[in-house]
């Protein structure tokens, strides 16, 4: 990541941390699963581990995968629909049919890509990519 990109990423973090009234100390840190100093961290423009950042995005009330959109160049989606940005696109699909379809296509990517898996280990690698994608905040 560029500096500027996480420079980028610090300021929208102050501004939204101000905006919706939240202190930056351990309480809050802590309720949001991360501590203070990776919350300062992210705040200073300073890298963090990829993992932390779907945890700063909880901490600043932002869907899932706001942090990393914001690095990309994007803008930051309120978790709250009725306070998104226009234009931003908020998937109104139960979380159940966002990991159907993420099995589905990992099980033919499986298929397409090895060669001897069983319906069973196709089986398995899907489940673990689906809970992997879930725990970190991307389904």
């Amino acid at each position: 990541m560029a500096p500027s990109d996480l420079e980028r990423l610090a300021a929208a973090a102050r501004k939204r941390r101000r905006d919706i009234g939240l202190a930056l100390n351990d309480a809050n840190a802590k309720a949001g699963g991360t501590s203070k100093g990776t919350w300062q961290r992210v705040e200073r423009g300073e890298a963090i581990r990829a993992t932390n950042y779907v945890k700063i995005d909880g901490l600043l009330q932002w869907a899932p995968g706001s942090s990393m959109n914001v690095l990309q160049g994007g803008e930051p989606v309120p978790a709250d629909p009725s306070k998104a940005e226009r234009g931003s696109v908020i998937s109104e699909l139960p979380p159940e049919v966002h990991e159907a379809e993420a099995r589905d296509v990992i099980k033919l990517a499986a298929i397409a890509t090895t060669d001897g898996l069983t319906s069973e280990e196709i089986r398995a690698l899907s489940e673990r990519a689906v809970k992997d994608l879930r725990a970190a905040g991307l389904l």
